[in-house]
């Protein structure tokens, strides 16, 4: 499976990884990130509709990616629920699917141990850091103005700015979310662009997926602190 065959969701879990390390750098964020990615690619492919602020999918609608179409199923089988919601809604769901295809295309690695030399636990590695690095680096070209926003994919666009709603370090450092606040809200702005009521919900999409990281980091430090 080439780069640009992955999903938005699919390039977000990569990237959160640091190809030094070859280790996720806010796991704990990371299943909030990807499903956030998921809604929003949907969105992109007409897969999603808004009604009334509520994520609706079209019958029988399929991607042909897996986790994408799981996604697709959960919400049709699911009550009514806001955008918002559906970023934190059993978001590990969509997170384990995404992971699981990248494992099958060989870009992470699964490895096998024994915790207590007992139980059985699965551990998880970056195959291809090099790959990772690449994307890392043509991702930062498109924040810091490689390219004019006008010419940038919206699948591109959302890219960018989902991982710094999302605070992923690992693309959007903290200088750079300042230095650059211009061009990511211009960024968020060229995702999207699927019509007015889209372009809302993906707008609650992004604000969603802060919220959720923000509390997060600080459940972290108040348990840090206890």
């Amino acid at each position: 499976m080439p780069n640009g065959s992955l999903s938005l969701a699919a390039k977000l879990y990569l990237l959160a990884w640091d190809p030094r390390t070859g280790r996720p750098a806010d796991p704990d964020h990371l299943p909030y990130l990807v499903r956030a990615g998921a809604l929003t690619e949907l969105a992109q492919r007409g897969m999603l509709a808004d009604e009334d602020g509520v994520a609706r999918p079209f019958a029988d609608a399929r991607t042909g990616d897996p986790a994408l179409d799981s996604l697709l199923e959960l919400i049709f089988e699911s009550r009514p629920r806001a955008w918002q919601t559906w970023v934190r809604h059993h978001a590990r769901l969509t997170e384990r699917a995404v992971r699981d295809q990248l494992v099958t295309v060989g870009y992470v690695r699964a490895k096998g141990r024994r915790a207590l030399g007992l139980l059985p636990v699965k551990e998880y590695e970056l195959e291809r850091p090099d790959v990772v690095a690449g994307m890392r680096e043509d991702a930062v070209r498109l924040l810091r103005g490689g390219q004019r926003v006008s010419e940038v994919s919206a699948g591109d666009a959302a890219l960018v700015a989902l991982a710094a709603a999302g605070e992923l370090r690992t693309v959007v450092t903290a200088a750079d979310a300042r230095a650059h606040k211009a061009r990511i809200a211009e960024l968020a702005r060229r995702s999207g662009q699927v019509g007015p009521a889209l372009e809302k919900a993906l707008g609650q999409v992004r604000s969603a997926v802060a919220v959720a990281v923000t509390g997060v980091t600080l459940s972290g430090t108040l348990a840090a602190a206890g």
